[in-house]
């Protein structure tokens, strides 16, 4: 079985995602074989908040050029979280805004 620290890799801190936090929607780099029930429970357990539902994404990777090299950014999994409307916000993001 995996653990929360496998799946959860990072938070992703953007501009949009900050926008995300106030309707409780958090947004986290997950390891690509994740499925959104591991997610959900990942969250659940490394937080101790109660997840509403989860929506994936898969960001393809993308050419970067530097200088006469070139080659490509890494494709990664990113995963949107919305938290129930009962349960406490995640006390990590609440720095940001």
């Amino acid at each position: 079985m995996k653990d929360f620290h496998d799946i959860l890799i990072a938070p992703v801190i953007t501009e949009k995602s900050n926008e995300l936090i106030a309707g409780k929607t958090y947004t986290f780099k997950v390891a690509d074989g994740a499925t959104k029930p591991e997610i959900a429970d990942a969250v659940e357990k490394a937080f101790k908040v109660k997840v509403e539902s989860v929506n994936t994404v898969s960001m393809v990777k993308k050419p970067r050029r530097v200088g006469a090299h070139s080659g490509y950014k890494s494709a990664w999994k990113k995963a949107y979280v919305k938290l129930t409307p009962d349960s406490k916000p995640i006390e990590f993001f609440e720095g940001m805004n």
